[in-house]
C-alpha cells in the first residue's frame, strides 16, 4: 500500500536536475495524507517499522531514477539512530554517494550528539547529511553549524514572498553567507513563483525546488525525463514537466 513519489532539484548554475526528494504516499480511496498516516503508525507505536518500510520502497524505486541523481530520504532523528539503519543501507542498490539522509525534524540536545557519532561511518561511505526545515525552529541553525550538514534546505516559510519581504530577504541573504562558510549546499524548498526564483536566484541560492517547477510525481516514464541539461537548457516551470499527484 505504500508508493513513492520523487520531486526534482535543480541546480541553479547549470539548470540541470541534480537531485531529487522521497515522498512516501499511501494507495488509498480516502482523503488521508501521508502524515495522518504517519501519526497514526506513531500512535499504535509502530512509527519505526513504518518509517522502515517507507525508506525501503525508496530506495527500491529509486534504481529507477537517472544514474546522474542524488536521492534526499526523510528520516526522523530516531530512524537515523537506529542501530538497523547502516545495514538497510548498505543492502540497497543505490551507490552511497547518491544518498542524502535528510532529517525532517527537529533534535534534541542528546540527538544532535549522539547523531554526529552516529553518522561518521555513514559519511566516510560518501553518504551526505541535509537538514530540512531550516529557519523553521529556533534550534535549526545551531544544528546545521553541529552537525556540518552537507545540504541546507530553507523552508518554504522563510521563501514564501521572499520576493517582496525585507526580513525573508535579509535570511535568506545571511543564510547564503553562512551556507558559503560551512561548505554546504542551500536548496530553497517550495518555489512557486517566477518571482521567488528570481529572488532566490539573485541571493546566490545553489538549488531549488517546488511546485513551480516540477510536482512530485510517481511515474517513472515522468523520472526519465530528468536527464543532465543542455548548456543552452533553462529550468522549466510546471507546466513543461508531465507529474500526477497521489
Amino acid at each position: 500500500m505504500l508508493l513513492t513519489a520523487f520531486q526534482p532539484i535543480y541546480e541553479l548554475s547549470t539548470c540541470s536536475t541534480v537531485g531529487v526528494e522521497a515522498f512516501t504516499r499511501f494507495v488509498s480511496d480516502g482523503s488521508d495524507t501521508a502524515d495522518y498516516w504517519f501519526a497514526e503508525a506513531v500512535e499504535a507505536k509502530l512509527g519505526r517499522e513504518l518509517e522502515f518500510a517507507a525508506l525501503e520502497f525508496a530506495l527500491a524505486s529509486a534504481q529507477h531514477l537517472p544514474p546522474h541523481l542524488y536521492v534526499a530520504l526523510k528520516l526522523s532523528p530516531a530512524t537515523c539512530l537506529d542501530p538497523l539503519l547502516p545495514g538497510l543501507l548498505e543492502e540497497s542498490m543505490l551507490a552511497p554517494e547518491r544518498m542524502v539522509l535528510e532529517l525532517t525534524q527537529s533534535l534534541t540536545e542528546q540527538q544532535a550528539a549522539a547523531l554526529i557519532l552516529a553518522l561518521v561511518p555513514l559519511r566516510q561511505r560518501g553518504i551526505r547529511l541535509a537538514i530540512d526545515h531550516a529557519g523553521s525552529y529556533f534550534d535549526s541553525i545551531r544544528h546545521i553549524r553541529g552537525l556540518q550538514a552537507d545540504i541546507i534546505k530553507l523552508d518554504r516559510g522563510v521563501i514564501a514572498g521572499i520576493d517582496t519581504d525585507t526580513l525573508r530577504h535579509a535570511f535568506g541573504e545571511a543564510m547564503v553567507g553562512f551556507a558559503e562558510q560551512l561548505g554546504a549546499a542551500l536548496v530553497a524548498e517550495g518555489i512557486e513563483t517566477a518571482e521567488e526564483l528570481a529572488a532566490v536566484a539573485a541571493l546566490g541560492v545553489s538549488a531549488v525546488q517546488g511546485y513551480f517547477l516540477g510536482r512530485l510525481t510517481a511515474r517513472p516514464q515522468d523520472w526519465t525525463q530528468w536527464s543532465p541539461a543542455a548548456p543552452s537548457q533553462s529550468i522549466p516551470n510546471t507546466p513543461a514537466i508531465p507529474s500526477i499527484w497521489y
